[in-house]
């Protein structure tokens, strides 16, 4: 089920709709097309919407395909990360630059990758120590559990994870991987029950989940990817354009707040009264800080539980010079 959906429609539909009620004229950038949902959402309620679909997933391309099919003539699916959504632009006939309505991020891993257990992202479940979102990056999470040296072990745990027992974990791994290397997720939640101590295996969720996602944002390399994608996203937007972003994990969502941030902000020298042409915010903000799934969301889909929605509208160029207005600071 999509996160969010009703919202993400409420948000992104003005920005859609601003040419002919029915979306004609507009075009939407799904950055992480997943199986669909939101996609086919948008297509059904707007018969006139164009959409681009990213995902560096083949199975999720496959699947969204199947699941949008009757809207083949609209859609444009292709295979990427989405960082690369200028070039998606380009494959697609469209300029990188102020050419786009709206774009949707649904970022962290998706249910459907999680249910398929031979991907190896979840750790309830015996696989292959993968976790690539593409099958084809030559990267897995074996190679790192493997390969890596304790220090840089510890360092992906603690930077990717905000495991507070990284070293200890890492050097349990070392000393075990002497013996035989790890080839499944079982073998490293096995580990990870040694590793770390009973008392703190007693709080804060299953003991393997801070390593597993460290792990899976490792081999996916998606923090850097995301530092990439969010600029060229704003940067595709046309003016009054919209841009939705749904993080899961605090890691993620500082990076969105930051980059938002500095889109809504003033480029004025703060000792002048007024905008200065051109110098004045690019963007303005349409939540309050990060906005989360309400207890009615979270029980339909629990997936929602951790979400943090933030969105942004592209502004009109400056032409006068405008007065200033203070706004009160992000949470």
């Amino acid at each position: 089920m999509p996160v969010l959906l009703e919202r993400c429609v409420e948000l992104l539909a003005p920005a859609l709709t601003r040419h002919q009620p029915d979306g004609s004229g507009a075009v939407l950038v799904d950055a992480t097309l997943g199986a669909g949902g939101h996609a086919q959402r948008f297509l059904t309620e707007l018969p006139g919407l164009r959409l681009i679909g990213l995902d560096r997933d083949p199975s999720a391309l496959d699947t969204a395909g199947a699941r949008l099919a009757p809207f083949a003539d609209r859609i444009t699916l292709v295979h990427t990360r989405y960082d690369g959504i200028d070039e998606a632009l380009a494959e697609s006939g469209y300029a990188a630059n102020e050419s786009i309505d709206g774009v949707l991020f649904d970022l962290g891993v998706s249910s459907m990758q999680l249910d398929r257990a031979e991907r190896g992202f979840a750790y309830a479940q015996d696989a292959p120590l993968d976790m690539r979102m593409d099958p084809s990056s030559p990267l897995t999470a074996a190679d790192i559990v493997n390969t890596y040296d304790e220090a840089e072990l510890a360092n992906i745990l603690h930077r990717y994870g905000e495991e507070r027992f990284a070293r200890r974990i890492a050097t349990h791994i070392v000393r075990q991987r002497a013996s035989a290397p790890f080839t499944s997720t079982a073998e490293l939640v096995a580990l990870l029950y040694q590793a770390i101590p009973a008392a703190a295996r007693r709080t804060g969720g299953h003991p393997a989940k801070r390593t597993f996602q460290a792990l899976r944002i490792a081999v996916n390399d998606e923090l850097d990817t995301l530092r990439r994608a969010i600029p060229a996203a704003l940067d595709a937007l046309t003016v009054a354009g919209r841009i939705v972003v749904m993080a899961y994990q605090s890691l993620e969502d500082r990076i969105v707040k930051r980059e938002f941030a500095d889109a809504v902000a003033s480029r004025t020298p703060v000792d002048l009264p007024f905008e200065l042409p051109g110098r004045g915010p690019r963007f303005k903000s349409l939540t309050r800080g990060a906005e989360r799934a309400d207890a009615d969301e979270i029980e339909r889909n629990p997936r929602s539980t951790a979400v943090r929605l933030r969105a942004l509208q592209r502004l009109e160029s400056e032409g006068q010079p405008q007065r200033r207005v203070t706004k009160k600071g992000d949470s």
